[in-house]
């Protein structure tokens, strides 16, 4: 089924007890209610993860809409999905741009990392799912999403939260409250939420307390003798200046209608290493995804599930194709349909084509790119804090055994190499560094200890924790 949705009894809201299955709906002004709920819901993270990424987030917009359309037709609509912005590749980004790499080099690299999802889904699909959980065990799952997460810690301390560190504390603050204090639906958007306050309060302070000092990422570049850089290779120090903490220029000039700007790909070989190891956390995130629907359906989704990776894969390809932001299952919409037990994919259509007609309204992007530096201070120390606890959240639901080095010691070695970002120079032109060297650490020691050691179980020598405190 893709089209052709049953009406789900009068079309009203179910009585209780009853859910609106995928290939169900209600009345149609009903199910755009339940499709602007997913707008919502997706919107804060699909439009905040291109800012930081420093993409388009119009574009973003808008071939997130693209994406969770193909995505419905590829599974059948057997599985309710809106495919936003993801935030697995947000690490490598930065490391990519801290090698001098440009948006084109950032989507060429995303664009090859979703070709391999599309393939390992295709591989899936034919081969079963059993082959996730054996190439790809939780403990290495979990190592990857935790460290993916973690690396960015340096990107908030000297990129974001420096801008404006009290709007930043600000901003996290209320973004804290939203989250544990409020309920249901508001806290599901705590971090849409805090950047409107964020926002509001960079916009008070402006017109009361006046300018911030501050250095701006990029801006106000000096040479040793106090001129502005301009010889590329000289040595430049970043000053701070005094700056609006908003600035409405972009906006005032940007047209109400008109199309995102696009741009190529383009493939660097150090780039594409970086951004490779986010594939085995869509793959989490997708399965995780599929059985979470499939709990709350009743249904058996495992036949799709490969369908649902490929097509994810399918999804960032594209987008990043055009010069688009990657994407992945967004677990926020997840939470609407438990909320709502309204599993029509049709609402996804609805969302799908708002989120289109969003990425078509240049105002509204060059809004959303005006975000104060200090407001995505305060907004990624969580969102990068929740990516890196997701990873320890795989561990707990899967109970890793630490006490077992072979899963110690490799995880412990990955995660510090990723969030030192330590780099291994194989040639003058290929490093490996952070995010991939800590992947590759994880998944290669983790196999090969495991296949020295054998299946008699016993480690070679390594003390564990509970060893060392017994002796």
């Amino acid at each position: 089924m893709v089209f052709g949705w049953k009406l789900h009894g009068d079309g009203r809201t179910p009585p209780p007890g009853e859910v609106v299955r995928p290939d169900e709906r209600l009345s149609w002004p009903r199910t755009a209610g339940i499709g602007a709920q997913h707008v919502v819901a997706m919107f804060g993270a699909t439009f905040v993860f291109p800012v930081v990424m420093g993409l388009d987030p119009n574009l973003a917009i808008m071939m997130s809409g693209v994406a969770t359309v193909l995505f419905l037709l590829i599974v059948g609509g057997r599985v309710p999905s809106y495919l936003g912005t993801s935030a697995s590749f947000v690490g490598a980004v930065a490391a990519i741009r801290a090698a001098g790499g440009d948006s084109a080099t950032v989507t060429g690299a995303i664009l090859v990392a979703g070709a391999v999802l599309t393939v390992i889904g295709l591989l899936i699909h034919f081969v079963g799912g059993d082959v996730i959980h054996r190439v790809f065990p939780p403990v290495v799952t979990g190592a990857v999403v935790m460290l993916i997460g973690f690396n960015l810690a340096p990107v908030v301390a000297t990129v974001y939260w420096p801008q404006d560190q009290w709007v930043a504390l600000a901003t996290l603050g209320f973004a804290v409250f939203c989250a544990v204090l409020l309920r249901g639906f508001w806290a599901r958007i705590a971090v849409l939420l805090a950047l409107v306050f964020g926002f509001l309060l960079s916009w008070l302070l402006d017109n009361t307390a006046g300018k911030v000092t501050s250095v701006l990422p990029g801006q106000n570049l000096l040479d040793a003798s106090g001129k502005p850089c301009t010889a590329e290779g000289t040595y430049c120090v970043a000053t701070a200046f005094p700056h609006d903490r908003i600035d409405f220029t972009s906006v005032e000039a940007a047209d109400w209608f008109g199309f995102p700007s696009l741009h190529g790909p383009d493939f660097k070989t150090s780039a594409i290493l970086l951004a490779l190891p986010a594939v085995i956390a869509l793959i989490a995130e997708n399965t995780g995804h599929v059985k979470a629907v499939a709990a709350m359906t009743r249904d058996d989704l495992d036949p799709v599930l490969g369908r649902a990776i490929a097509a994810d894969g399918v999804g960032t390809a594209l987008a990043s194709a055009v010069g688009g932001s990657p994407t992945t299952t967004y677990a926020e919409n997840i939470g609407v349909m438990a909320a709502t037990r309204i599993y029509s994919t049709a609402a996804y259509y609805v969302a799908a084509a708002v989120a289109i007609l969003f990425g078509l309204c240049p105002k509204f992007g060059a809004l959303v790119a005006a975000t104060p530096g200090g407001v995505l201070g305060g907004i990624t120390v969580v969102l990068y804090g929740m990516i890196g606890l997701l990873g320890a959240k795989i561990w707990i639901e899967s109970r890793v055994d630490f006490a077992d080095p072979v899963n110690l010691v490799p995880v412990a070695a990955g995660i510090i190499l990723a969030i030192g970002n330590v780099t291994l120079d194989i040639t003058d032109d290929f490093p490996l560094q952070g995010i991939a060297l800590g992947t590759i650490a994880v998944l290669v020691g983790y196999h090969v200890l495991n296949a020295v050691r054998g299946p008699s179980g016993q480690g070679g020598g390594v003390i564990a924790p509970t060893d060392r405190a017994a002796g």
